[in-house]
């Protein structure tokens, strides 16, 4: 049941909660990628604060890297690498939650 929780949470965090301008801006500004994080990360606090830091660290820095990429993918009109991206993009973000699922000690369930 957990695994499923933080699945939906991730969906809801990475994508409802994201503004337009949020996703049109992470990738050349730390600020509109910073808040992304921010608010991604308030969506687990639920699971206790460290594990919302972690899942915020981790998030700050896989989507520092692929949205970077994802820009220069859209822009040269490599529109299924683009795709392919946001799926590998979305496995990192789900196997780490997953993992830390498994690792953390029980008291932040």
């Amino acid at each position: 049941m957990t695994i499923l929780l933080l699945i939906w949470w991730h969906f809801i965090g990475d994508f409802v909660f994201q503004s337009h301008v949020m996703s049109m801006n992470k990738s050349k500004s730390l600020k509109w990628l910073s808040l992304h994080v921010l608010v991604y990360a308030l969506c687990f606090v639920w699971c206790g604060v460290p594990f919302a830091i972690i899942v915020g660290a981790t998030h700050l820095i896989v989507d520092g890297i692929t949205s970077r990429g994802t820009k220069y993918l859209w822009r040269k009109g490599e529109v299924h690498w683009f795709f392919v991206l946001i799926g590998f993009d979305q496995a990192i973000h789900l196997s780490i939650l997953v993992y830390l699922a498994n690792v953390l000690p029980l008291w932040w369930r």
